[in-house]
This record gives structure tokens, C-alpha cells and sequence, in this order.
């Protein structure tokens, strides 16, 4: 994990424009604040192109997705590419509904993504890989290694499949995470908000390695002080407790010191 990362986004403040799940708005634009990043929350087709084109970075999140909204996130996408700034798409329960899955191939027909964050089940979906699935959970097991570099390879991205031991695959090399606390499971829109993060690490001027590990595993660092917290009961106390740690010194955090 480099420091360095987290101190430039909270030194840049980054704006990041949302296309993103409604469920988790608030806790997301609340999370990214927290953490040093500028959130907009924006979908409208009208102002698509004009939001992203001011824009540090971009976050695509399918989770509540209607058909007004994907022409937005195409031309969102595309004016990040064209502004050559990070975009990053959250494939969430891709592999629910035929409507979500076709969503998801224009997106990748349109844009090129910086990255594609996502569980097992969505990853293995996007390269055709049979894997179990119960709506937007993964819950069947395989080979997660090959599938990362099959989704990095088909879309010529980097890739982030979260889970209780992350991977990360970038630039034809993979890596572990295994920071974080289960009650991360418990809340509503923790890897919607993590999708949020890696955007904002991504607008930093590192290497792709550095900044996803950073992001990634800063942020499981988080949850578990988080829950290290006397005042954390469970999923409630602990949603607050995370977006504090959030915005706290790295090194206290990593090092879960109260």
C-alpha cells in the first residue's frame, strides 16, 4: 500500500461523476468525501458527456440500471476515454437478467475501460464462464485466477475481483488482498463504494499496480478499525464507523492503532 496515493487524492480532491446504483448514492458520495475525493452524482443523458468531460474520473455501477440511464453511461464513458481520464465499471449482477448482460456489452463495445471491478460470479459472467450466482451475490467457487486474466485479457483492462481474498490482475501480473472484515458483507453498497475509491486512487499519477492495491486494500484496512471500534455493535454502528476510518491517517489505520 503506498500513503502516497491516499495523500494525493485528499491533497487534489478529485471529481469523480457517478452513474451509479441509487441505492447506494448517499452512502457512496458520503464514503468518497470521507475519504478525500469529490463525488457528483449525475445520469442524465442531457449532461452526460459535459459532466464527464470535467471530470477526473469516472465510476459506472449497473446496480439499479434503467434503459434511460445507459445511453448516459455510454456517452459518460466515452468522453472520459476521449479526455484520457480513468473509467471504471462495476458490472453489478451482470448475470442476473439478459437486459443487465446486453447493458454491459454495449458498455464494453463502446468504451475502454481503465478497470472492471466485480465478485467472481459478474467476472465469470463477462467471459462466459459458467459460475453460481443468486441475484447480485456470487456464490459458486472455481479457478478465480483464470478468470481474472480472462476478463483482462477479452477487455484489455485491469481487474479487481472482490471477495474474501481479493485479486487484483494488472499489466499480466495478479495479486491478493486479504484485508477487510466480514461485516463489510452486511451493508449495503461496500463494493459499490469501493468501485468508488479505486476511481479516485486511479486519478493519481502512480502506476496502475500501486494505485489498485492501495485502494483496495486501504479500504479492507478501514473496515476492519472500523470494527475494532468499542462503540461497533454491528452493521449499523458500523457503517458510521467506516466512513469515519475512512477519512483517518493511513498508517493508524493499516496499523488498526485506536
Amino acid at each position: 500500500m503506498n500513503a502516497q496515493i491516499i495523500k494525493e487524492v485528499r491533497e487534489t480532491n478529485p471529481l469523480i461523476h457517478h452513474l451509479t446504483n441509487q441505492v447506494v448514492m448517499n452512502f457512496t458520495a458520503n464514503g468518497l468525501l470521507s475519504f478525500g475525493g469529490s463525488p457528483v452524482m449525475a445520469k442524465a443523458e442531457e449532461e452526460a458527456t459535459e459532466m464527464a468531460s470535467v471530470a477526473d474520473g469516472v465510476l459506472i455501477n449497473i446496480g439499479t440500471l434503467t434503459s434511460l440511464e445507459l445511453p448516459a453511461m455510454v456517452e459518460a464513458g466515452i468522453a472520459a476515454n476521449k479526455k484520457g481520464i480513468p473509467v471504471v465499471l462495476d458490472p453489478v449482477g451482470v448475470a442476473a437478467t439478459t437486459f443487465r448482460s446486453n447493458a454491459v456489452r454495449q458498455l464494453t463495445e463502446n468504451i475502454q475501460f481503465t478497470a472492471i471491478k466485480g465478485n467472481a460470479g459478474e467476472m465469470a459472467h463477462l467471459v462466459h464462464t459458467p459460475w453460481e450466482t443468486k441475484g447480485v451475490d456470487s456464490v459458486g467457487d472455481g479457478d478465480i485466477t483464470e478468470i481474472a486474466q480472462m476478463v483482462a485479457d477479452t477487455y484489455q483492462t485491469s481487474v479487481i475481483v472482490t471477495g474474501k481474498t481479493d485479486y487484483i490482475y494488472t499489466d499480466g501480473n495478479l495479486y491478493t488482498n486479504d484485508s477487510g472484515h466480514p461485516l463489510l458483507g452486511k451493508i449495503t453498497g461496500a463494493g459499490c463504494l469501493l468501485g468508488s475509491i479505486i476511481t479516485a486512487c486511479l486519478s493519481t499519477n502512480y502506476s496502475m499496480k500501486d494505485q489498485l492495491i492501495t485502494a483496495v486494500s486501504f479500504y479492507g484496512h478501514a473496515a476492519d478499525f472500523a470494527a475494532q471500534q468499542r462503540t461497533v455493535v454491528g452493521p449499523g454502528s458500523f457503517l458510521t464507523g467506516f466512513i469515519d476510518a475512512l477519512s483517518m491517517d493511513v498508517e493508524k489505520v493499516a496499523e488498526r492503532r485506536m
